[in-house]
């Protein structure tokens, strides 16, 4: 019995020692409610009326990219082959940005990086996406297939 006084007595001094600390929030503060809309240049469409176009078609694309692309030596040596995706902005005025690995080969960052390298070489060999007539981003995926002989 006196064990469970004891208990009553420690819960009740606890819950009086929260109820005491005084905790002061700020209130938060209330904004107008906003629209914030995209400005059309930012925007990044995935598909639209024209697809952006590498100069020459997809046929110069993949000469360019095999007659530009070194196997990396470390990634022959151990024999590590496969496709590297990659996806990357083709901008309103037909530069690459923000180029990165969607899915690389196990074992393989020499293979994705030298992906990323021959496709930066690219840039300024692109026509723009079109979208209501108008030049816009158009975010682009490239598979790049390394195979050895």
């Amino acid at each position: 019995m006196k064990k469970l006084l004891l208990f009553h007595f420690c819960i009740a001094a606890s819950l009086s020692l929260f109820a005491q600390v005084d905790i002061q929030q700020e209130p938060e503060p209330s904004f107008p409610p906003q629209t914030v809309e995209m400005e059309e240049q930012e925007k990044v469409y995935s598909a639209v009326e024209q697809m952006p176009q590498f100069e020459g078609g997809n046929d110069a694309l993949l000469t360019f990219i095999s007659k530009n692309m070194v196997y990396p030596s470390l990634a022959k040596e151990n024999e590590i082959q496969g496709s590297v995706f990659l996806s990357y902005i083709v901008s309103a005025n037909g530069n690459l940005s923000d180029i990165k690995v969607m899915k690389g080969v196990y074992g393989g960052s020499e293979l994705d990086r030298e992906a990323i390298r021959v496709l930066k070489l690219t840039n300024g060999k692109w026509s723009p996406g079109k979208h209501n007539g108008k030049p816009v981003n158009v975010r682009m995926t490239l598979p790049v297939r390394f195979k050895l002989q």
